[in-house]
């Protein structure tokens, strides 16, 4: 028998964090969130993105023992000031019984129907800073902390179901010794001449928060045009300051601005703190935070997080500035692999930003859209 309740006790807002952690415990290319910052995320009180969201937890039992999760969530400025009248649903993790799917799923068909909303799509989060998308290629590849992990039988039933993809989204991955800096070093100095630009790098993270709200209004300008973007409040710059500013070396972090100091262009870089959150299985303390300390200090693999480009300066050759000083900052630290974590396969500027860089797509993502 299968029962569907909506978590709201601390205890089964717990119960809903740590289900995968069941669901996946002999599986070595799960990646473990942080049990707290994961309660946090679901908090009214703490996340902005509720601002203008909505969500409801729900968890699916089978014979008494939990045996899946779904949050159904509305984001409204998408449904309001974009007219996207769809009703979205992330943080799922189910058995492999197509009718616990089935019955999750019809939890966040009734919210959607409750507003008159057209579609369900998902998986994704509140936001563009969320993960997005279920795995459909690269299960035996291990996962990264921004990104959902899942086994092939959830796209079965997705499909099954009637869902039809929606967004498609690739990631990538390239050893570091195979990059030869040559060909940005004379574009370096030939875009800094030509447009007047500069390279902001810093050694401290205090150094770099000044830049920070400036950096999420490029992000905003940036990718305003790609679908389902929604665009960072100032509450939300905040919140993701304190959440993932601290997590990154400053190093990691560069910004390109005009003679004016406007900035033009912004990367983020991580380092791969996967082993670490293996190691901690999702506590902090006593000793987890000691695990991703040292992998900032010293992990061999990073993340290429989030990349902008002012629409202005774009297929302009600015990375060519940030990616010069990246080399000798990787060259430094021993970096041996880059990742590239998931790129909408329609964002053709930021594919064409790797193409000298010989990637290797080794995972495949996408979101399921179904009319309700």
């Amino acid at each position: 028998m299968i029962t569907i309740k909506e978590a709201v006790s601390k205890k089964e807002m717990t119960d809903f964090v740590k289900f995968p952690f069941t669901l996946y415990k002999d599986n070595p290319n799960w990646i473990p969130p942080i049990i707290s910052d994961e309660l946090e995320s679901f908090d009214k009180t703490k996340n902005p993105a509720f601002d203008h969201a909505e969500a409801y937890f729900y968890l699916a039992y089978k014979d008494g023992k939990i045996a899946g999760r779904v949050a159904a969530i509305i984001n409204w400025s998408e449904v309001n000031d974009q007219d996207k009248k769809k009703v979205r649903f992330g943080w799922f993790d189910v058995i492999n019984d197509i009718e616990v799917t089935k019955a999750l799923l019809e939890k966040v068909y009734e919210l959607g129907k409750k507003h008159n909303l057209k579609n369900v799509e998902g998986p994704m989060g509140f936001s563009n800073l969320d993960k997005v998308g279920v795995l459909t290629e690269g299960f035996d590849q291990i996962g990264t902390m921004i990104t959902w992990y899942n086994l092939a039988y959830y796209v079965e039933h997705f499909e099954k179901l009637g869902f039809v993809k929606e967004k498609e989204f690739i990631e990538s991955r390239f050893s570091f010794s195979d990059v030869s800096v040559e060909p940005f070093l004379k574009a370096d100095e030939l875009v800094r001449r030509r447009y007047g630009l500069r390279l902001l790098t810093f050694d401290s993270t205090k150094k770099l928060m000044p830049y920070v709200d400036q950096m999420f209004d490029l992000f905003n300008a940036s990718y305003a045009k790609l679908s389902s973007f929604v665009a960072v409040s100032e509450r939300q710059k905040e919140y993701f300051k304190k959440k993932y500013i601290n997590f990154i070396n400053p190093e990691y972090i560069m910004f390109v601005v005009d003679k004016d100091d406007n900035m033009v262009a912004f990367s983020i870089v991580m380092p791969s703190f996967s082993e670490a959150l293996q190691k901690i299985k999702g506590k902090l303390f006593p000793f987890g935070f000691l695990h991703l300390l040292s992998a900032k200090r010293n992990s061999k693999e990073v993340l290429f997080y989030l990349i902008g480009i002012s629409p202005d300066y774009q297929n302009k050759g600015v990375t060519a500035i940030i990616m010069r000083k990246y080399f000798d900052v990787f060259t430094d630290k021993g970096i041996t692999n880059c990742i590239r974590t998931p790129e909408l396969e329609e964002n053709h500027a930021i594919h064409n930003l790797w193409k000298n860089f010989n990637p290797v797509i080794h995972k495949r993502r996408c979101t399921y859209i179904k009319d309700l």
